[in-house]
């Protein structure tokens, strides 16, 4: 199972495929070794920044495997502690994770995508989430798109069942770059290789503040903010004085992460 998600490191980045021809689509076993993955990259040092990309060109993900669904899989399994596909609640994944969008992003495939941080969709990739017309409810789709997309686009969304191409998504802010089909892992490279180039403490404080503020009011959200350890740990850090010292003597700074 583990020649169905295929992982690559460069350096800093950690590179996974989703490659289950011919559609990426994920079983039980698929889901538990992309939340083995998640947690492997989560837990090592070394490893700062991940894209997630489908094999070949047509589809990202198409979802659920609904062979396996047929006939030995029910919704409600145990799909690993980060949920299907490992991104629909992971436990304190705070690296950023790039969405390379190769094709076809539907149902639970579109879910794994609403997981990543930063989107990029090739051209001719296309969502949705069509489980109304198979009686499946959408739940990390229910939850997630309404906070990606103004609410009654999101709603005629999952209610429908209907397609959005890659413009439509990029209008609505759902995706933050459309590039032509044979560019889409040379930008996610891009946007990868400038994350990684800079300071390592930020990151994790970035995305602790966004999900732990996502609900709170704005006097709440600045005390959870005072109240976060990672968020102390940047203030206090060597790296933020060798900011100021960089910035000071015109020259790029070096980042230690500590």
């Amino acid at each position: 199972m583990s020649e169905s998600v295929k992982t690559t490191r460069r350096g800093a980045i950690l590179e996974v495929v989703l490659d289950r021809p011919k559609a990426n689509a994920i079983n039980l076993a698929t889901s538990h070794r992309l939340n083995q993955v998640w947690e492997e990259f989560r837990d090592d040092a070394e490893l700062r920044i991940a894209i997630l990309t489908g094999g070949g060109e047509k589809f990202f993900s198409a979802g659920w495997d609904l062979k396996a669904a047929a006939t030995e899989e029910d919704a409600d399994e145990d799909w690993g502690p980060g949920g299907f596909g490992g991104l629909n609640h992971p436990r304190n994944l705070n690296k950023p994770i790039i969405a390379a969008v190769n094709g076809i992003a539907c149902g639970g495939g579109m879910e794994l995508m609403l997981g990543c941080d930063i989107i990029v969709a090739a051209e001719h990739a296309a969502f949705a989430l069509p489980e109304i017309n198979v009686g499946v409810l959408p739940d990390a789709g229910s939850i997630k798109l309404r906070r990606r997309i103004p609410y009654h686009v999101a709603v005629e969304f999952l209610m429908t069942g209907r397609w959005m191409d890659a413009g439509e998504a990029k209008h609505w802010g759902l995706v933050n770059h459309v590039v032509p089909a044979g560019e889409v892992m040379t930008k996610a490279r891009e946007v990868a290789a400038l994350l990684a180039g800079g300071p390592p403490l930020l990151y994790p404080a970035i995305k602790e503040i966004l999900r732990r503020t996502e609900t709170a009011s704005e006097h709440e959200a600045f005390a959870i903010h005072d109240a976060l350890h990672l968020v102390n740990a940047v203030n206090s850090s060597e790296d933020q004085k060798e900011g100021a010292r960089a910035f000071a003597e015109k020259r790029d700074p070096v980042w230690k992460g500590r």
